[in-house]
């Protein structure tokens, strides 16, 4: 049984080794949509995974005809023994390209900043410098490690992948951030992405606002019985973010557009609000409107189920004998776990080290908690067995 403060003590031996790393991938620009720069970071975790004994397969994506480039796809496989386990990581950010130049990695005593610095480069390191320190220890567990360029946009290219690998597996670890306040994450929401598109008819509106058919006005009405969905199951959300529409304040809007978030933390009102999202985006208030729907994202919600649990139970109890406390969340987001819980293997997020304000200028991370949330995810990994 791996020993938690053999692993702390790995985990700190490689700490100089961790902060270069970090400082060179925040300062890498790569947005899901700066394929180049995420392919700069697949190059890195590649390299980092050849080094630790991984068999290491790169898949390039190849979009069809009007979609962007995206970055390659990295699985690297590592034999051992024991459960195996299925590792998760995403390499791109939310940030365009030239946002390293505004702003590139900085640390500040036990604070660092910079663009993906904890959404999701340490968390990224982590799972390396994970696998790295058990096998300092003598340990060689079995593991899968996915390295996603796509997560940010909703895993479009990776999903297909995680959902192969995931029954595979005996659980699945994934490695955003821990919370904030420290805590990991044992539930998330599923997402419903919608995009409702609506066509009118356009007139002269003051000539003859009479023939037009405004589909503005149809989305407004829609927008308002898509609000009220909030509250009607515990747990849901529904928010109409986006609103795209006409040409000119005077001509009857013949188009509209209008992008709508759906969110529940458990399966079944999530099934029973998306119905009436569907139901709503069906229906035009006015006469000659049509509308149509379409679908962009979809995360199944990710429970706390007993399974769930008892991960929690096993890393509550590591980091005790780690000497800090731990808890678990739920949150709102979604991630890599929701797909992987949708498949019944049992999952835990949220186990990178401490940072917040993700998706922002103001993303920062606690470089006091990279040694210590390594060696609980280390140790977590080594004895994965006691709760599957």
């Amino acid at each position: 049984m791996p020993d938690p403060t053999a692993l702390r003590r790995r985990a700190d031996a490689r700490l100089p080794r961790f902060l270069a790393e970090l400082e060179s991938l925040v300062n890498i620009d790569c947005g899901s949509y700066t394929p180049e720069g995420v392919n700069r970071v697949a190059d890195f975790v590649a390299d980092t995974l050849r080094e630790l004994g991984a068999e290491v397969e790169r898949t390039p994506h190849r979009p069809a005809a009007g979609e962007p480039q995206l970055g390659d796809l990295l699985v690297g496989r590592l034999a051992g023994t024991g459960p195996r386990v299925l590792l998760i990581g995403h390499m791109d950010t939310v940030f365009d390209a030239g946002t390293v130049v505004a702003r590139p990695y900085r640390s500040d005593g036990m604070r660092a900043t910079g663009p993906g610095v904890t959404d999701m480069k340490a968390g990224l390191l982590a799972g390396l410098h994970a696998i790295g320190a058990l096998h300092d220890e003598g340990e060689s567990p079995a593991i899968t490690f996915v390295a996603n360029p796509d997560e940010e946009i909703g895993s479009p290219f990776s999903t297909p992948t995680i959902r192969e690998l995931a029954p595979r597996h005996d659980v699945a670890l994934v490695l955003e951030c821990a919370r904030a306040n420290g805590d990991i994450v044992s539930a998330r929401k599923g997402i419903g992405d919608y995009v409702i598109e609506l066509s009118g008819r356009a007139a002269h509106a003051g000539i003859e606002p009479e023939k037009g058919r405004s589909a503005i006005l149809a989305a407004a009405h829609q927008v308002l019985a898509l609000q009220e969905l909030n509250g009607r199951w515990p747990g849901v959300t529904v928010n109409a973010g986006v609103i795209r529409g006409g040409t000119r304040p005077n001509v009857v809007p013949e188009r509209c557009e209008l992008m709508v978030d759906l969110r529940a933390s458990a399966a079944e009102p999530f099934a029973a609000a998306a119905a009436e999202v569907e139901r709503i985006a069906s229906t035009a208030a006015v006469e000659g409107v049509t509308t149509s729907l379409r679908r962009t994202a979809a995360h199944a919600p990710m429970e706390r189920t007993p399974a769930t649990a008892r991960l929690v139970d096993l890393a509550v109890s590591i980091a005790a004998d780690l000497g800090f406390p731990l808890r678990d969340a739920a949150t709102g987001g979604a991630s890599d776990a929701n797909t992987c819980a949708a498949l019944g293997v049992p999952v835990l997020d949220g186990l990178g080290p401490v940072g917040g304000d993700d998706h922002s200028a103001d993303e920062w991370l606690d470089l006091g908690s990279i040694v210590p949330r390594t060696a609980l995810l280390a140790t977590l990994i080594g004895r994965i067995g006691e709760a599957v």
